[in-house]
């Protein structure tokens, strides 16, 4: 590959397919600086349940963008936008590539295209929204959303609170629905691709039921390392409440309403395990349709998982 545009890299992937480990390794052979891409590593208290790279791993390979947050101040995809593009000119500026590692879609898709411009939110449509959902539920909730946005609908999970909320009040705060603000929206001059030359590459499972068995593995590693006194840390906080972003996160939710009392601990690990199985799955539907993906297999055709070395390799020899 040849361009005369400064580079900058991205490796996405579903949860639990490697993508932090890939990434340590990837430095030890490129001159590259990480930036998370995850919307719970930027807040502070989030380690066990966010899988959270350990001391010794960012010691040997530091992560920009983590740590940034407290719990109680949301995040959003501008924040990120905002926040990454000073990184990547800064790593630049060192003589450096950025290597953008994570699987929060939503934040990829606001930095490589811009954001469109979104009404600010309404206290009152959103309470009322909310209501309805509290009444109904938001599989409910999700459905009214389909009725006048089909197409915004389809891109988000029936339980994904926020993002049904905030669809919905766009349309009944303007009249008009979220996506077709999108596409008025004229981003040509912030893209990405305007002032980079960008690289994609997507970790993704050639059999599903290996990612599935590495997220329930990985899950009932964290229960083991301690993420239930972690969440009961926060809890005990005082000013933090499950509607917050971060206490939303997969894994904080379950293990929070937990400790509130609202199922037993069998019923916490199955709720935790299917919450991150679709996760990966709106991951895994967001990398099928990405344009200019490079895919990368974690596992063979034979469901056996592929070394690190052989995918760190598998990259370097696009990279070259």
């Amino acid at each position: 590959m040849s361009d005369s545009k400064p580079r900058v890299i991205f490796l996405m992937g579903p949860t639990a397919s490697g993508k932090t480990d890939l990434a340590i390794g990837l430095r030890q052979h490129l001159p590259v600086e990480l930036i998370s891409v995850d919307s719970a590593l930027v807040y502070r208290g989030l380690d066990i349940g966010s899988a959270k790279p350990s001391a010794a791993e960012l010691a040997l390979a530091p992560h920009r963008l983590i740590d940034i947050c407290d719990p109680s101040e949301p995040y959003s995809a501008a924040n990120f936008r905002a926040d990454a593009l000073a990184e990547i000119t800064a790593i630049h500026a060192a003589g450096r590539i950025p290597l953008l590692v994570g699987g929060t879609m939503l934040y990829f898709k606001a930095l490589l295209e811009g954001l469109a411009d979104l009404p600010v939110a309404d206290a009152t449509l959103r309470a009322q929204i909310e209501a309805d959902a509290s009444a109904h539920g938001w599989p409910f909730v999700h459905a009214q959303l389909a009725a006048v946005d089909p197409q915004a609908a389809a891109r988000i999970h029936p339980q994904h609170s926020q993002r049904i909320s905030r669809a919905l009040e766009i349309y009944r705060a303007t009249g008009e629905t979220m996506s077709a603000l999108w596409e008025r929206q004229d981003r040509s001059g912030q893209s990405l691709h305007q002032c980079f030359e960008v690289v994609q590459f997507g970790l993704m499972p050639h059999n599903r039921a290996l990612l599935h068995q590495r997220i329930e593995e990985r899950f009932l590693r964290m229960l083991a390392d301690g993420l239930l006194e972690e969440v009961a840390q926060l809890r005990q906080r005082g000013d933090l409440h499950k509607d917050l972003p971060a206490i939303r996160a997969v894994g904080y939710r379950q293990a929070w309403e937990y400790l509130a009392g609202d199922y037993d601990r069998q019923a916490m690990i199955e709720r935790g395990v299917v919450a991150t199985r679709q996760l990966a799955k709106r991951q895994l539907t967001w990398l099928r349709g990405w344009p200019d993906l490079q895919r990368v297999y974690i596992d063979n055709e034979a469901g056996q998982i592929r070394k690190k070395s052989a995918l760190i390799q598998e990259l370097m020899n696009y990279l070259q």
